[in-house]
């Protein structure tokens, strides 16, 4: 990833971001071509590091307390095209290419696929493929 890898050159790049007790940052998937939010994950150093350096997107899951390499059991891979930072310095957002058209693991295209009508949240969002076809059924 180019023009990505030529920002690494700073080593403290990452120092500049503002992260949680925990080691932590919000990291927001977007659609690099339409806008769409797609999914939100945690990143630590490591992960953003990562990111940045090969192009995929890296997260840290926090339930499994180990690095996640987004697509690597489903093959959606997030190629990412540019890495963001906001203005309090504690949010990242990756702009990506999502492979497969899928970012979650319900097997929709994103994980905010409920909308709040009357009082409840309600699906507006296809399922595109069923999650025991893409993860295998447990």
């Amino acid at each position: 990833m180019k023009d990505l890898s030529d920002n690494l050159g700073a080593p403290d790049w990452l120092e500049s971001i503002r992260w949680t007790a925990d080691g932590l940052v919000p990291a927001i998937a977007q659609d690099a071509t339409t806008g769409d939010i797609l999914m939100m994950a945690w990143m630590n150093r490591e992960s953003l590091r990562l990111t940045a350096e090969e192009g995929q997107a890296v997260y840290w899951s926090r339930s499994r307390g180990k690095l996640w390499r987004k697509g690597e059991t489903s093959g959606h891979q997030q190629v990412v095209k540019d890495i963001r930072l906001d203005c309090d310095e504690d949010v990242i957002l990756l702009k990506v290419e999502q492979k497969g058209g899928i970012a979650c693991h319900t097997g929709r295209r994103s994980c905010f696929y409920r909308s709040l009508r009357d009082n409840q949240w309600v699906s507006v969002e296809p399922v595109i493929k069923d999650p025991d076809a893409i993860y295998g059924s447990n």
